[in-house]
């Protein structure tokens, strides 16, 4: 505070020296003028951390000073007193980017408030923000040794993602550390939580939270009401960080109804999740329903051939009726814009299911292209990269001519991502799948501390490929290297956003209801 300057002008500078002298006394230096050209001139020779300026000065105005100054230097907060309270004078101010107005007479105690909301706002926000998460660390470092409900672990996992947000944007990297740890840790005992739990919900989905083969039953069905169409469009790969950061942007255009999660089965894989959502069924129960769509790990072609088909079947055997639809797959910006063109002909249909790949591809791409590994850095970076492919997609323009025709949209996903750092070593034969975040195979061998293994696939209600075929799935931020090529898997893949595994980020999604404004 000992170093926060101001210029003031008013060409009745004189009558407020007590002003002054009080902000003196507070530590403040205040350099005064009284006339806008000498403002101008002071500014342009001496830096000041605030600007106040009488808006009723003889030869340059208030707002006449403003602009110039503005011009000079448009980051240094001004602030505007005034004796007219004229409509049109207030929308003038404001037009021109003021930061703050003042009404005469102006009391210094109200000089020290402005002063202190646009000097030391940032400080007085880190202060306060600091230690509301200090004192909510120790709750929530208590809560992660209760033996939580599943819906619990939603909750934790919403406020360590508030925090995260909140946390980043300051500059504290202590804060951070210790948020990071505690988010590890978090991570540690939902992995054990999933393992105790995961094979009791599968034999009893009345006891376990809505998982991706229930979402269309429990989230998209029920708000089929004739009254118009209903838009559920899933993007690939979202996290529930990455909605928060979007969904500012939606809701100024629609009126958030729901906001809830759900829980992507094992694997948190797009040929494993996706297809259970489309579906309905868990991916054993397609292999025996579709047995010439469902693809399992080691055949040939695309693995999410099918959607369309699965959809069609699912509205036919759950709602009993036909159900007029669509279903696009959007995989590039130059689909999304001609899906745009032609969202006119959907209008009449009941339900229209939008497949938006971009996100999927912006992860893998991360793995992939030196550029984009860079540009997505850590998790902060990585949301970033998503708000501003948002900002500027196909989708957000959909969005907004989605808004005027004042329909419903359910927005979700299928499943998360989680930046991996941890190689954990594995060794199976060459059938063995390819992902890094869960392995199908025979004589798989591994660090039993460091995986789930499920030894009977179909105790999960997955496929199995051989009698002696069983799933392994990395926990936390782990992932999987093979020991012959170690070197080059840790060099390739350390730091980069990964799924298929057991982890907050990858298993708790959001499903998000928007109607009309």
């Amino acid at each position: 505070m000992q170093d926060t300057t101001i210029l003031w002008a008013d060409d009745e500078i004189d009558l407020l020296r007590p002003h002054i002298l009080f902000l003196g006394e507070k530590g403040y230096k205040v350099t005064t003028v009284t006339n806008g050209y000498d403002a101008v001139d002071s500014f342009k020779s001496n830096y000041f951390d605030l600007v106040f300026l009488d808006e009723n000065m003889p030869g340059l105005t208030g707002l006449e000073t403003l602009q110039q100054i503005k011009n000079i230097n448009n980051d240094v907060p001004i602030v505007l007193i005034t004796k007219n309270e004229e409509e049109y004078l207030m929308e003038d101010a404001i037009g021109s980017k003021i930061d703050d107005y003042l009404i005469k007479p102006v009391h210094p105690k109200q000089i020290l408030l402005t002063i202190k909301k646009l000097t030391e706002n940032k400080r007085l926000v880190t202060e306060k923000t600091t230690m509301a998460y200090q004192m909510d660390f120790r709750t929530l470092g208590m809560t992660l040794n209760d033996n939580l409900s599943h819906q619990e672990w939603v909750d934790v996992y919403k406020k360590l993602i508030y925090w995260e947000l909140e946390l980043e944007k300051l500059e504290d990297a202590g804060m951070h550390e210790i948020l990071t740890l505690q988010k590890a840790e978090a991570n540690m005992q939902f992995c054990k939580f999933v393992e105790r739990n995961y094979l009791n919900w599968i034999k009893n989905p009345d006891l376990a939270p809505t998982s991706s083969p229930q979402l269309f039953k429990k989230k998209v069905f029920p708000k089929l009401d004739g009254k118009g169409p209903l838009f559920f469009i899933l993007i690939d790969n979202l996290r529930y960080d990455q909605f928060k950061i979007i969904n500012p942007i939606i809701s100024e255009y629609f009126r958030l109804e729901e906001e809830d999660t759900y829980y992507s089965i094992l694997p948190t894989a797009t040929q494993y999740a996706r297809n259970s959502i489309f579906s309905g069924l868990m991916p054993l129960d397609m292999e025996k329903r579709y047995p010439s769509m469902w693809q399992n790990d080691e055949d040939e072609g695309g693995k999410n051939l099918y959607e369309a088909e699965f959809l069609a079947d699912h509205l036919k055997r759950v709602l009993r009726k036909d159900c007029k639809h669509s279903y696009h797959k959007i995989l590039n910006i130059d689909e999304g814009r001609a899906l745009n063109e032609s969202v006119n002909n959907l209008m009449n249909n009941e339900l229209n299911v939008i497949v938006y790949n971009f996100v999927d591809m912006l992860s893998h791409a991360r793995t992939d292209m030196q550029m984009i590994r860079e540009l997505a850095s850590d998790d902060a970076a990585y949301r970033s990269l998503t708000l501003s492919w948002f900002e500027h997609s196909p989708l957000f323009d959909l969005l907004k001519y989605l808004a005027q025709k004042q329909v419903r949209v359910v927005i979700t996903t299928d499943h998360g991502t989680i930046r991996v750092k941890n190689p954990s070593k594995i060794v199976g034969d060459r059938n063995t799948n390819t992902n890094l975040r869960y392995k199908q195979g025979k004589n798989l061998n591994y660090n039993a501390k460091e995986v789930f293994h499920i030894r009977n696939p179909h105790d999960a209600m997955l496929p199995r490929l051989h009698i002696s075929s069983s799933f392994v799935f990395a926990k936390e931020d782990s992932y999987f290297v093979y020991p012959n090529n170690y070197n080059h898997f840790v060099n390739f893949y350390n730091e980069t956003f990964q799924h298929g595994g057991i982890s907050l980020e990858e298993m708790i999604v959001p499903v998000v209801t928007y109607g009309p404004k």
